[in-house]
């Protein structure tokens, strides 16, 4: 193949802005805010899960509250009619009466037992609730950070995203200027040589794989026209010729 020396300098120049590409998609893909919005994530949908978990063992110690409650009251507004007949004389047969005073005493340990329970069911329900307290404490500060770190991720990916565009603007200029064939060939190998295409033959050594050139393969570039594209023995590179070549 063969191209105009310009255009095979021309190459350089845009390797030079293919690669300053790649690292800023890199750098993108990879930037350290992205790990840890991922994790915090991961850890705000395991505390959103398991505050719903938490709000229902305390929307069901409430109701047993409220019905511990109730059964409390019902006891004892029972004890109190009870009470009030006896105290009012309402009730004059003695065996009635010594039934009534056995009622009195059952229905006190009922409530006494029923406070029990009732007094359980509190300490169960108020240590549900601070641990839900806990959860949404936790939640909101999981999501502030998140929320702080996606602001800088994506303040990140508008500065990287304006160094792509203007490399983009600068490699247009650049590409339409090269042979379709010679760009046909840098983009191939830039494909399968991980990213590299075009290197520079400098003091005798190819800058794309960093090996130097024996005094064979210098003689027989020597002796090539500088419109020949040259391609490196060893990467198969382009291997483009500058007054640093040492040739």
């Amino acid at each position: 193949m063969k191209a105009d020396p310009d255009a095979q300098l021309k190459l350089l120049d845009l390797q030079k802005l293919d690669a300053a590409a790649d690292k800023l998609r890199h750098q993108r893909a990879h930037l350290p805010e992205n790990a840890e919005i991922a994790t915090l994530t991961v850890r705000r949908s395991d505390v959103l899960g398991r505050s719903r978990d938490q709000q229902i063992v305390v929307d069901d110690l409430t109701a047993a509250q409220k019905k511990a409650d109730a059964d409390v009251e019902q006891v004892k507004a029972r004890r109190k009619r009870d009470q009030d007949r006896m105290d009012q004389g309402l009730i004059s047969n003695p065996k009635d009466l010594e039934r009534m005073q056995h009622e009195l005493a059952s229905l006190e340990r009922r409530i006494v037992t029923l406070e029990d329970e009732e007094l359980e069911v509190m300490e169960d329900l108020e240590a549900a609730q601070t641990e839900l307290a806990a959860m949404r404490t936790d939640l909101a500060e999981t999501e502030e950070k998140l929320a702080s770190l996606t602001e800088a991720r994506d303040g990140r990916y508008a500065e990287i995203d304006a160094d792509l565009q203007r490399i983009a603007g600068e490699r247009a200029p650049l590409v339409a200027a090269l042979p379709d064939d010679l760009l046909a060939l840098y983009e191939r190998l830039r494909e399968n040589k991980n990213g590299v295409g075009a290197a520079e033959l400098r003091a005798r050594q190819c800058s794309g794989c960093m090996m130097s050139l024996d005094a064979a393969e210098l003689s027989g570039i020597r002796g090539k026209a500088e419109d020949e594209v040259v391609r490196c023995e060893q990467c198969q590179r382009i291997l483009v010729r500058t007054s640093e070549s040492g040739l």
